[in-house]
């Protein structure tokens, strides 16, 4: 089994406000510091952003829900990923599905939106999954491959030195549905395969792939028992400071595996 750090991210999405956010940070920096095998990062709403990377005091990374695909100019409401890391973001995601799905971002723009997070230093968090249509069609292993195509056939191995990638099921995010531990495995091994084939398979084997989809407290420890999977990135149970601290402790139990 591949030694890789797991990782474990907190969306939340648009959620909290400035007390609420900066207490429950408090909670996961504490949490962190227990639980220290596995890398946590959160991922505010853009206010908070400052405030949550001051509560968790260094214990856990702050990161940013979005980028743009932009440098920066007259892009109004939109924020530049080098902005994130002056605020003290260490992270960003990029393609979550309800910006994919919701919002109609295709891969050739979420390809520039890795191309900013590179280029500002900050660690890509790329998500990538099928709808429950195309996974009962038989083509989620297709989306997924053709998902991480379009995003990175324009990126060198060293310049995604530290991406990681999400796979998300749209069918599981929020909805309470989880993906099996077999299937999860099975969608990471997919992800593995792509990456191997658009770089190497040192690389591919280097690259954290974390499961997102309903994780909570319950379903965490046997996803991550599964040599494929990294890790999570959680969203409704990471607004809750006891099944976010059982996730973590579920991720850094695996690093001691």
């Amino acid at each position: 089994m591949a030694k890789r750090v797991p990782f474990v991210g907190g969306n939340w999405k648009m959620n909290l406000a400035r007390a609420s956010g900066a207490e429950l940070a408090a909670s996961i920096a504490a949490a962190a510091r227990r639980h220290a095998g596995a890398e946590v990062c959160v991922f505010p709403p853009f206010p908070y952003l400052e405030v949550i990377h001051s509560a968790l005091g260094g214990a856990a990374a702050v990161g940013g829900q979005d980028c743009s695909d932009q440098k920066s100019g007259a892009f109004t409401g939109q924020v530049a990923a080098s902005m994130l890391k002056d605020v003290g973001c260490g992270a960003v995601l990029i393609g979550h599905s309800e910006r994919r799905h919701g919002l109609g971002e295709h891969d050739a723009l979420l390809s520039e939106k890795l191309r900013r997070a590179v280029e500002a230093g900050l660690v890509p968090v790329l998500c990538v999954g099928e709808t429950l249509g195309e996974r009962e069609s038989g083509r989620a292993h297709d989306t997924i491959e053709t998902q991480l195509r379009g995003c990175l056939t324009a990126h060198s191995e060293d310049s995604m030195a530290r991406l990681v990638v999400a796979y998300e099921p749209v069918w599981a995010i929020g909805t309470g549905r989880t993906a099996t531990p077999d299937d999860a495995a099975d969608a990471h091994r997919t992800v593995r395969r792509t990456l191997a084939d658009l770089y190497s398979a040192s690389f591919s084997e280097s690259v954290r792939v974390i499961y997102g989809g309903s994780v909570n407290a319950k379903n965490a420890d046997d996803l991550f028992q599964r040599e494929e999977i990294d890790g999570g990135l959680v969203g409704g149970a990471s607004l809750k400071t006891d099944e976010f601290t059982a996730i973590i402790a579920a991720a850094s139990a695996r690093a001691a595996r």
